[in-house]
């Protein structure tokens, strides 16, 4: 791979793995069982029903889409869900559907970016399902961090250091990128 898809990839993984995945964890500790399965209404969908989703999402899209993985989602399954599945075991399954994610990425070359493939019925290159998959995810990180500040208040991702965010969710090696 060239400098510019190396950097793709390696960026997407940290958006994904090391970053919105580890707010979405702080978030999320903060909360009750309960509180994750609370929903402002009956169109609206609660924390665990976007941690089900978000899973659903990355391993149809990088999983399947990209790595070949037989493809077993029922989307609408996710959003139906009110059992309250404990937000460990949710926690649980999302970082280990990430972790798959970033282990097919980890498995492409330069070529593969530009390779075509249907995706939930959608015609797409795999550097554009990369891209979706990041940006969806990141779309239902806020929304799961705002409905965790509703309970439990600030989530102190960021330290003020003159003006400055400093990122106190990362590791220090992890800090390179601007916020």
């Amino acid at each position: 791979m060239n400098q510019f898809e190396h950097e793709f990839v390696a960026q997407s993984k940290s958006f994904l793995l090391d970053d919105f995945l580890v707010k979405i964890e702080r978030a999320v500790n903060k909360m009750t069982d309960e509180q994750i399965w609370w929903r402002a209404n009956e169109e609206s969908n609660s924390v665990g029903n976007l941690l089900l989703h978000l899973a659903g999402n990355v391993r149809q899209w990088i999983v399947s889409g990209i790595g070949g993985a037989a493809d077993n989602r029922f989307r609408q399954g996710e959003f139906d869900e009110r059992n309250q599945i404990t937000g460990e075991e949710l926690l649980t399954n999302l970082r280990k559907t990430v972790e798959e994610a970033c282990a097919v990425l980890d498995d492409l070359n330069a070529d593969d970016l530009l390779e075509k493939r249907s995706i939930q019925g959608r015609d797409t290159t795999v550097l554009a399902a990369v891209y979706h998959v990041a940006e969806h995810f990141a779309m239902h990180a806020g929304q799961i961090i705002f409905i965790a500040k509703m309970f439990a208040g600030d989530m102190k991702f960021y330290e003020d250091a003159g003006g400055l965010a400093i990122p106190n969710w990362r590791r220090p090696d992890q800090n390179r990128a601007a916020f």
